[in-house]
């Protein structure tokens, strides 16, 4: 499995899937603050948020972020974070932090991010699946990602926010 995917985008503009480097961090956490704001009405804190995604490039074990670009510029990111599984004896990655600048949405991007972690789950030994969380109220969302083919599964999640 290479780093990178392309794809045709509108039939004549190629988008790229590729890792993330810390020369992204800016894009990274301008995507992010958008997100917050957009999903969630939040205002998060630019600091805290800036070393939490700087954590993620300093620690592998924390996740990795892919960057889908059109042109040469970042349109969309997404975090994946592992998470072991004992009954599955491999790693299922969480998908947390997908953002897709509103210009290039329905576009094919979000797709395009999706099956390219599909495809390295599909092609691992130790990969097992893939997960997310979506906000109950994010009804589009939800439907974009039951169009990719994912479920809501059988579990409820609780949470406790400090």
């Amino acid at each position: 499995m290479t780093d990178f995917l392309n794809c045709k985008f509108e039939d004549t503009i190629m988008i790229t899937i590729r890792l993330g480097r810390v020369k992204d961090i800016e894009v990274i956490i301008d995507f992010q603050l958008r997100m917050a704001k957009e999903t969630e009405n939040l205002a998060l804190d630019r600091d805290r948020l800036s070393r939490g995604v700087k954590a993620v490039f300093d620690d592998k074990s924390k996740g990795t972020y892919y960057i889908a670009e059109k042109n040469g510029r970042a349109v969309g990111i997404i975090l994946t974070i592992p998470e072991w599984s004992d009954w599955r004896d491999g790693t299922v990655l969480w998908i947390h932090s997908l953002y897709v600048v509103p210009e290039a949405r329905n576009k094919g991007v979000c797709t395009k991010l999706y099956e390219y972690l599909r495809q390295r789950v599909e092609d691992s030994d130790e990969l097992m699946g893939l997960r997310l969380y979506v906000d109950k109220n994010n009804t589009g969302a939800q439907k974009v990602y039951e169009s990719l083919g994912m479920n809501k599964d059988h579990y409820v999640m609780y949470e406790w926010l400090k």
